[in-house]
């Protein structure tokens, strides 16, 4: 058995901002199925949904503050939870990063700088809990700065840093440095230094004792200059201790044939009434009840890194065909006027919902034939296999995650059983249209469709199978 301290900055149910949260409140659970000693530790937002008991533990003193560490527990497991609380940082409304402006907070370097060092005391064991991990596993930038600090130390534990996202680093002024009191050792061009700035994201990658990201195709695409953002290089040396391992979905709270948020439960075996989700889909968004035209949807955030530029592009020829389109998601304020234009243009074929709803997004995936996600860069995704699982024929482009866990459909994939879904290579509105455009093709031959939706649904993309890995890491280091 190992004893793990899992360090992140958001986990769901507690607190979610996007696929990060998903991740952290699934992985620890599933490795301490797998009978392992985990603590999961995040800060004391104000925001948490906290539905457990929560009690004081002790109070630790770093750089001249003293900060509270409380216990809790992730709702539905045994994974304890520490919390990290420093009121002056953490008790304010809004989003981890970000106040209730949508600007990150002038403080972020203070304030996950203090989480970092919290978390290095209680692997070290000196914040008396009478604990001491054998594996500290860091995610993104927050907790970058754990490995870097942990080797500074005298036989610490050994260190894991997951990168769920090389786009966000991390930066902050050369200033940050002092402010933070971070030792002269870690600050120098192959330490904690970039472009004479302070990098959180380095420390997890110079120091850490091995990296992973989360899907195979994203470790070897961030080894690249279109996506390592300056730090290809630094990855293409670790590469001996760089790899991917693929994210789970929690297959419980996403499955059709138990999922309390649709309107009709379903099998592989009883696909034919999934039609009864589609005509709820139809109905919540006001389109036309209609079994026979394709729905197409997307869930996601409507930025660029998603490719909503390529289905803006697009939607007006889409919407000379014969299919209808939903659409669930917020972003960047551009995007969502176009679609709110478009939406207007074509009330029979197209309706958009701005914002977030965790419901709606279940009655999509359960309703929707298709789902789209043309994204630019996907280091894991995770709508894709949501989809799956509900035999929603999945449209990607073909870029980390998205890669690994879709199989297009061509004549030899349909013969082993292996296609779920339709990929396309180029990060363009053509090659995206071309998709739809054999989709709606494959959709007009039902027992293919059928056969695409059945190899779809039969996928394992538990959280065991990931843990499983995680765990074999753990082992080797």
């Amino acid at each position: 058995m190992k004893k793990i301290l899992f360090v992140t900055s958001e986990a769901h149910p507690l607190i979610k901002t996007g696929g990060l949260a998903d991740v952290c409140g699934s992985l620890p659970k599933a490795l301490s199925e797998l009978s392992q000693d985990i603590k999961l530790i995040l800060p004391r937002y104000q925001a948490l949904k906290i539905t457990e008991d929560i009690r004081f533990l002790c109070s630790v003193r770093v750089d001249n503050r003293n900060v509270n560490i409380l216990e809790t527990r992730l709702p539905d497991s045994q994974v304890t939870v520490l919390l990290v609380d420093y009121p002056t940082y953490f008790n304010f409304p809004g989003n981890p990063y970000v106040d209730e402006l949508g600007e990150p907070w002038l403080n972020n370097a203070e304030r996950f700088g203090l989480f970092c060092k919290i978390a290095v005391e209680v692997a070290m064991d000196r914040a008396h809990l009478n604990w001491q991990p054998d594996i500290v596993h860091c995610n993104d930038w927050q907790s970058g700065l754990v490995p870097a600090l942990l080797s500074l130390e005298y036989e610490p534990p050994k260190t894991v840093f997951t990168i769920h996202n090389m786009a966000y680093q991390g930066l902050f002024p050369k200033t940050a440095v002092y402010d933070l009191n971070i030792p002269g050792r870690l600050w120098h061009i192959a330490g904690l230094e970039f472009y004479d700035m302070l990098s959180f994201i380095k420390g997890g990658l110079v120091y850490a004792d091995f990296i992973t990201t989360v899907s195979p195709s994203y470790a070897l695409e961030i080894q690249t200059t279109e996506f390592g953002y300056g730090l290809e290089g630094l990855l293409a040396t670790r590469n001996a201790s760089l790899g991917g391992i693929i994210n789970g979905i929690d297959t419980e709270y996403w499955n059709p044939e138990t999922d309390t948020y649709i309107a009709q439960t379903y099998s592989a075996a009883t696909l034919n009434k999934k039609r009864l989700n589609k005509a709820d889909v139809q109905l919540k968004f006001g389109l036309p009840v209609n079994d026979k035209v394709p729905l197409f949807s997307l869930i996601g955030r409507l930025v660029e890194q998603k490719g909503i530029d390529l289905l803006v592009e697009c939607l007006p020829e889409m919407m000379t065909m014969n299919l209808q389109f939903v659409l669930l998601g917020s972003g960047d304020k551009v995007f969502e006027k176009q679609l709110q234009v478009l939406a207007d243009l074509y009330p029979e074929k197209m309706a958009i919902r701005l914002g977030y709803d965790e419901a709606l997004a279940h009655v999509i995936e359960a309703g929707a034939d298709v789902f789209l996600m043309p994204s630019k860069f996907e280091p894991c995704g995770l709508n894709q296999m949501y989809s799956q699982r509900y035999g929603t024929i999945p449209i990607v482009r073909k870029t980390g995650g998205l890669a690994d866990t879709v199989t297009d459909t061509l004549p030899e994939t349909l013969v082993i059983g292996s296609a779920s879904g339709l990929v396309f290579n180029e990060a363009s509105a053509g090659a995206l249209l071309e998709a739809i455009k054999r989709a709606l093709i494959l959709y007009s031959v039902p027992n293919i469709w059928k056969k695409m939706q059945v190899n779809a649904m039969s996928q394992d993309f538990s959280w065991q199978r990931s843990a499983e890995q995680y765990l074999a890491l753990y082992e080797n280091l």
